[in-house]
């Protein structure tokens, strides 16, 4: 439950910022089974958010331990089940030097390998960084040895590899647009090699065939945009023109802030949606707290925040309607 209500605010986030989010091939998508997601990693913990608003099963998303230094951030891994990882250049930095601890990530591969054979998704960014460049950075060969141990040493049958490429117009700008391009999976158990280093080739390939070998997709139409939902059409449009009433002010501050405290490309949209939920739950408070005192009556009041919920969805999705 959680889960679902932090994916709901998160695709809301996510398009304070960007004007919209084309999805192609989200079919091949497996609905059930064994699943590791590979992803190119160009916005930081923006990628993380827009694969899990895509994929409509629960995904177990990985991320490096660094982020657990901040104690809001580790308390928001805890809930949602984040599985940290250690890289190698983050643990060399902390080590001052002295020699790798080729084990740091034993325990975060075991829980891996436990959300596997319980019939999990896992979303892993084989990167291994959040970078700036337009192409896709060398693998890591971690994703290849995980599915292969998942398969030769755990016997999990039926893992598949499923890459998703992620391609910004720009990814700094406000209202600028998102491509999401679902590849076809991997079938680890068709596949005849043991060799890490072959199997992640394989998923390196396929990644630029969604990601940096194509360009944005093309836009698409409402599912509502016919006549035979003239009504449905008016409602959203009332609820989105009230989400964007009562929302602009915070959002707008938020972008300014954002913009205004980034230093990286990929930092923008992350700090408006972390600003913009903070800014959004204090508006919010103030609003509910005049409309109490104004009408004293409980169920005025809850029908009054179920309409800042429902314009912020409408805001948001009017256009790009998904269900949750």
């Amino acid at each position: 439950m959680i889960y679902r209500v932090l994916r709901w605010i998160a695709g809301i986030a996510v398009h304070w910022f960007y004007r919209e989010i084309r999805i192609v091939d989200k079919e091949k998508i497996p609905a059930a089974g064994p699943l590791l997601i590979a992803a190119n990693h160009q916005n930081a913990l923006v990628d993380s958010l827009i694969v899990g608003w895509v994929v409509p099963r629960r995904i177990t998303m990985t991320a490096k331990a660094t982020l657990l230094n901040n104690p809001l951030t580790a308390a928001l891994f805890k809930t949602v089940g984040v599985v940290p990882l250690r890289r190698t250049s983050d643990e060399a930095a902390y080590r001052g030097g002295a020699a790798l601890d080729r084990s740091r990530n034993v325990s975060a591969f075991r829980e891996v390998l436990c959300q596997l054979e319980n019939g999990s998704a896992v979303l892993i960014f084989p990167e291994g960084k959040s970078h700036n460049g337009a192409g896709l950075e060398p693998l890591r060969t971690g994703l290849a040895r995980l599915a292969l141990q998942a398969r030769d040493d755990q016997s999990i049958e039926g893992v598949r590899i499923l890459p998703i490429g992620l391609i910004f117009q720009n990814k700094g700008m406000p209202g600028s647009i998102v491509g999401v391009r679902v590849g076809d999976p991997i079938e680890v158990d068709e596949w005849n090699s043991g060799n890490a280093r072959a199997l992640t080739k394989e998923i390196a390939n396929r990644m630029r065939d969604v990601s940096e070998s194509v360009g944005l997709p093309p836009a698409s139409s409402s599912p509502f945009a016919d006549r035979n939902h003239w009504a449905f059409n008016k409602f959203t449009a009332l609820a989105a023109k009230w989400g964007r009433l009562t929302h602009e002010l915070p959002i707008s501050i938020a972008r300014k802030l954002a913009l205004r405290r980034s230093g990286e490309a990929d930092q923008p949209a992350m700090l408006t949606m972390l600003f913009g939920i903070a800014l959004v739950v204090l508006a919010y408070t103030l609003q509910i707290a005049v409309v109490g005192v104004l009408v004293r009556s409980f169920w005025i009041t809850a029908l009054y925040f179920t309409s800042l919920l429902v314009g912020a969805y409408w805001a948001a999705f009017e256009n790009h309607y998904q269900r949750y």
